[in-house]
């Protein structure tokens, strides 16, 4: 749900920076009083690992489109919706810095509508409430199915609010929302059965890296912190470096969605601020749409796979030690 520069006037972009500055600003006040820099290194693998994930677009069955991972119900329910959400940051920044994905002027809004309801809705809320009087693989699956469905639901709703505001008459608001809400709804179910297959993983064998697992709980995990860890890592690399490869050739939903009601899946729009934008993203793209500039080789996606989610592991870390973050406070 990557939106392009092009589905956002340069106010409303701006709008939605400042809505994502808010919320990143709460997020870090927020994560600066936990004293667990246990978290760190488990910021940056599993980032790695949802970077890795949403390379790998699915196919929807008789629709001519495809869906991939958000995640930020994922690693809310992993590392908090605060914590979650600066990772989910970190994820978005990369992809739309060193792969293009995602224009620059959209920033902002990708954050809020992929970052913001997945961490803050699906995770603060939905997550939180049904795990409150204990965890088990049915509450976790109930869980993660409610709320990457809401969330996406929600989602797309605002990048149609978005494209609203922003006057984009080729994308009138009724026929954009039909195209909108139906496909991004089975999106969020597939996304649900990945993010409950991963978590249930998890709840059998660290269960207490799960947010809100209660500690005098008496299930023990099957591996060590570090173990686990080390399986997250290798299945980011598997995923990013292999599985990427079998990505569904379909637009995803947003792009399937601009082309049923405009007519065509991209859009353009002239002004400096989307050229300044452009250019920025032209000098930062290291590999342009996950792949080298002068040819479509497998190895340009593998190894933007690969890369990518090292440097969403090297940004997380070295963002939480720059800026403090789960830092033990002197006694």
């Amino acid at each position: 749900m990557h939106m392009a520069d092009a589905l956002m006037a340069p106010a409303v972009a701006g709008g939605m920076y400042v809505c994502t500055g808010a919320a990143m600003c709460y997020s870090m006040k927020k994560v600066r009083a936990l004293e667990q820099p246990e978290k760190i290194p488990v910021m940056g693998v599993m980032g790695a690992f949802t970077f890795a994930a949403q390379m790998v677009n699915f196919t929807i069955p008789g629709t001519g489109s495809s869906g991939h991972l958000c995640g930020g119900v994922l690693l809310s329910a992993v590392l908090g919706p605060e914590a979650g959400f600066l990772t989910m940051m970190g994820v978005l920044l990369i992809q739309c810095l060193l792969f293009a994905d995602g224009g620059l002027l959209a920033l902002g809004a990708n954050i809020w509508n992929m970052a913001f309801y997945g961490c803050f809705i699906g995770g603060m809320v939905i997550w939180n409430r049904t795990m409150k009087n204990g965890m088990s693989r049915k509450k976790i699956c109930a869980a993660s199915i409610a709320g990457c469905m809401l969330s996406l639901q929600m989602g797309a709703f605002s990048v149609v609010l978005e494209t609203l505001a922003s006057g984009i008459t080729k994308l009138p608001f009724s026929l954009f929302l039909t195209a909108m809400q139906p496909i991004h709804l089975a999106i969020g179910l597939v996304e649900g059965l990945i993010t409950a297959a991963v978590l249930v993983f998890l709840y059998e064998t660290r269960p207490s890296l799960l947010w809100g697992y209660s500690e005098a709980g008496d299930k023990q995990g099957r591996l060590s912190l570090q173990q686990t860890l080390g399986v997250l890592a290798a299945a980011f690399i598997a995923i990013g470096g292999l599985f990427s490869l079998a990505a569904s050739a379909h637009p995803d939903g947003l792009e399937w969605s601009v082309e049923r009601t405009a007519g065509s899946g991209e859009l353009t729009a002239v002004g400096t601020a989307y050229e300044v934008a452009s250019d920025i993203q032209d000098v930062t793209a290291i590999l342009p749409d996950y792949g080298f500039r002068e040819n479509e080789s497998a190895v340009g996606t593998s190894l933007s796979g690969v890369l990518g989610g090292m440097a969403v592991i090297a940004l997380c870390v070295g963002g939480c030690y720059g800026l403090r973050l789960f830092r033990r406070k002197s006694r």
